[in-house]
């Protein structure tokens, strides 16, 4: 389920020279989770990979792995961003396209930034355990072999964290909807068993990926006008967000399980 690099000739994992690190990796043929669908043993085997992973204790990787510090640096940018559209005129199309969106959406998105906001300064007061997380498991980074085979890529995001980081993932609209979060949530811990969720965790990094993904939108669109079609794509992937049954409205529901 993890692509393995191929060891040097030497038995190192990687290779430097200079400033530059090599890592040379077998090719996998397949497609991504965007592309196509897991099964139900997909599913399982997600889970399983998962479980593994936060049970992972390598004591060579997890003095230098980063830790969570439900850093504002995201929700910054995206209040950044509301103050500039509202003063600045944008002559690209799809900039000004934005621009307009995200003053239509001002009070939704302040409201996002905020409820981020109280649930990470809640967290950090919290004696949650930190695990080995992938902390980027969404479609994309989940890839089926033409062989079948299941595999987890892009572990460059792997840092230490409460579990909910990589769990916010399953049943939060990150799978393009072809299941209904109930039959993902099912078929994920029947691989990865049953485990207590922190709510309050759940909802702040299903919040948090929302702002993140506004501002890296923002960054993309509105502080440069380079692109081309992949612009309006940009586009395209921020507004679904505020969709009926889209992210938005997935993790204001994870919260009434607070109440």
């Amino acid at each position: 389920t993890v692509i393995a690099p191929i060891p040097t000739h030497h038995q190192r994992l990687w290779e430097k020279q200079e400033d530059v690190t090599f890592i040379l990796s077998p090719f996998v043929t397949g497609q991504n989770v965007y592309q196509t669908d897991l099964s139900d043993e997909h599913w399982n085997t997600f889970g399983t990979t998962v479980r593994q992973l936060h049970a992972a204790k390598p004591p060579h990787l997890l003095p230098i792995l980063p830790q969570e510090t439900y850093s504002p640096l995201y929700r910054e940018q995206v209040k950044t961003f509301l103050t500039q559209v509202a003063t600045t005129h944008f002559d690209d199309p799809v900039a000004a396209k934005l621009a307009i969106f995200l003053m239509a959406k001002r009070s939704e998105i302040t409201q996002l930034v905020e409820r981020a906001e109280q649930l990470a300064a809640g967290l950090q007061d919290s004696p949650l355990e930190y695990v080995v997380c992938h902390a980027d498991m969404h479609a994309g980074n989940i890839l089926i072999g033409d062989d079948g085979a299941f595999y987890l890529v892009d572990w460059d995001t792997l840092m230490l964290a409460p579990k909910e980081r990589d769990l916010m993932f399953i049943g939060g609209g990150l799978f393009m909807n072809k299941r209904s979060p109930e039959q993902e949530e099912a078929l994920f811990y029947a691989g990865y068993g049953q485990t207590l969720l922190n709510i309050a965790a759940l909802a702040y990094y299903r919040y948090e990926r929302i702002v993140q993904d506004i501002a890296a939108y923002c960054q993309q669109l509105l502080a440069s006008d380079t692109g081309g079609e992949d612009r309006e794509e940009g586009y395209r992937q921020l507004t679904c967000q505020f969709l009926p049954n889209g992210v938005i409205e997935m993790a204001k529901q994870t919260e009434q399980f607070l109440l």
